[in-house]
């Protein structure tokens, strides 16, 4: 078994603001009748079946639990906060691979793939996709010891893959609304971080109101707004930390906060320490 060796917050330590973001990897053979579970991840978790049978137990958006037994040439996928469990056959435990990511794309590609919360099964119609995916799995699986972007490159292959292979694939003619609100609510927060802007103005400029854009924002961010603001704020000013010598006064009013005291407050509170002790463990 292998997992991503630099973890996703050692490559890229602001991975929300990332299209896709891997967390880690792994590939397993099974023992007969091995379970894990019931747990619950943080975050997309697809596994692909390369050989062998097992079940998966998925509770759905109910709360109700459904078994799906498998085999190989099929996947599943995990949404995060989903409590799912998964046992390998007896006579025939599976061997699988399996990749746990996440990112402002991850939940259009996975719609995207005709997988939702209450239908987690990944299948193909054609035979030679089986062996394309497990390829293109143990493409990133099989190799821990190759960089975090050239792992992310064969990630982004991957997801491709599984969109355009899955037989129950659903791709929407034009970008959703929802999709294109949040879009242009992310392209005023970078423009504009610097500046007083408020959840108002964010929802002002994409011609919506404040509830909606919120309400937007949890479902495909599982943020809002103003965290997410935040969030980019800080993303900036370890940036500017890390990489330039403007005082901590400076730094802040750079990244919106023209009072020093409130923006070292801010910084403490989402990262823990403050902004001199931040610049000086990494130094």
């Amino acid at each position: 078994m292998t997992v991503f060796p630099t973890g996703a917050s050692a490559m890229f330590p602001f991975e929300k603001f990332s299209d896709v973001t891997m967390y880690q990897f792994g590939h397993m053979y099974c023992v007969p009748g091995y379970t894990f579970g019931p747990f619950e991840w943080n975050h997309y978790l697809f596994h692909y079946i390369i050989a062998g049978k097992g079940v998966l137990f998925s509770t759905d958006s109910t709360g109700r639990t459904h078994k799906y037994p498998l085999k190989a040439g099929q996947g599943f996928m995990i949404w995060p906060g989903q409590s799912n469990t998964y046992q390998a056959d007896a006579d025939e435990p599976w061997e699988y691979a399996w990749v746990e990511f996440d990112g402002l794309l991850a939940q259009e590609l996975v719609a995207q793939a005709g997988l939702d919360y209450n239908n987690p099964i990944y299948d193909t119609s054609k035979i030679d996709n089986q062996e394309k995916m497990a390829i293109s799995i143990m493409d990133i699986a099989a190799n821990e010891h190759l960089s975090p972007l050239v792992l992310m490159g064969r990630m982004y292959a991957f997801l491709d893959l599984l969109v355009t292979s899955s037989a129950r694939r659903n791709v929407a003619n034009a970008e959703s609304p929802r999709r294109y609100h949040i879009r242009k609510a992310i392209t005023y927060i970078t423009h504009n971080y610097c500046n007083d802007i408020t959840v108002q103005d964010i929802a002002n400029n994409c011609n919506v109101n404040r509830s909606y854009l919120s309400r937007i924002f949890k479902q495909t961010l599982n943020s809002s707004p103003t965290q997410f603001l935040i969030d980019y704020r800080i993303k900036k000013a370890c940036e500017l930390l890390a990489n330039s010598d403007h005082s901590i006064g400076e730094i802040g009013a750079l990244v919106g906060y023209p009072n020093q005291l409130n923006f070292s407050r801010a910084f403490k509170r989402e990262l823990g320490v403050s902004p001199n002790r931040w610049k000086f463990s990494r130094s």
